[in-house]
């Protein structure tokens, strides 16, 4: 009678569930993506319509007394939605549906789109397009590295926010100095600020997998809060390259 090794069939039957363990892991991450994606295409429909429609740019914009272009009382409904969406979300994820949560990140992203069709009248096309697959480029590479990477990120975590809450009182600062040094200035910092936000988030999603797994309510959520989170970097890092590299009309 011949015995099998218990330790080579532990070894075996380890290595099975690791292998299935990043299978499902890939899985998670790539519907992750997925649904960052759509909502990143779903974004720029919903802005290059905007942009070519006199009926939403009468709705969004208005005339001040000098003839210059600002929003509107329902452009800046527009503007500040997207923020109310997020804190919803953010504060409220325990207490609402994975479906509801879904529906507000399509909300999130339509929202976005109307407040994002003026680049398309403020940039021209070909480099909006040229600064998107630049930003597609980076996001890429940094969201890989923060995928495959055996270094522990969570302490950027601390020093990023930092940085971003640093980045936010110098841009509301310069709305007042209106000064083009400081506005390259935060542009070069906040494509830093967000890049790093993208390992660090990429990470942080993986983890959660690690302890949630992709099945159940709370995982559904969580899934729609790190497309929510990846997306908001892809977008932050676009528009903070679209400062410098975008050629204006």
């Amino acid at each position: 009678m011949a015995f099998k090794d218990p330790f080579a069939t532990a070894q075996t039957y380890g290595q099975s569930q690791a292998v299935a363990y990043d299978a499902g892991l890939r899985a998670y991450m790539l519907r992750i993506y997925n649904f960052m994606a759509s909502g990143l295409a779903l974004t720029g429909i919903v802005a290059l319509f905007t942009a070519n429609s006199s009926a939403m740019q009468a709705l969004l914009y208005a005339q001040n007394a000098q003839g210059m272009v600002v929003p509107s009382g329902l452009g800046y409904l527009v503007m500040f939605a997207p923020l109310g969406i997020v804190l919803w979300l953010s504060f409220g994820l325990n207490r609402i549906s994975a479906g509801f949560a879904q529906g507000l990140f399509w909300a999130y992203s339509v929202m976005m789109g109307l407040s994002l069709s003026s680049i398309f009248l403020m940039y021209t096309g070909e480099s909006i397009a040229r600064t998107f697959f630049v930003t597609a480029g980076t996001f890429g590479a940094m969201s890989l590295y923060g995928y495959t990477t055996k270094k522990d990120l969570s302490s950027w975590g601390s020093f990023l926010i930092m940085g971003l809450i640093g980045l936010i009182i110098a841009s509301l600062v310069n709305l007042f100095l209106q000064s083009s040094a400081l506005a390259f200035a935060t542009s070069v910092i906040g494509v830093l600020i967000f890049v790093g936000l993208t390992a660090y988030d990429t990470q942080k999603i993986k983890a959660m997998y690690y302890q949630l797994g992709s099945t159940g309510e709370l995982a559904a959520k969580m899934a729609i809060m790190g497309a929510l989170n990846l997306y908001m970097d892809f977008i932050n890092i676009f528009l903070h390259l679209l400062r410098f590299m975008g050629e204006r009309r």
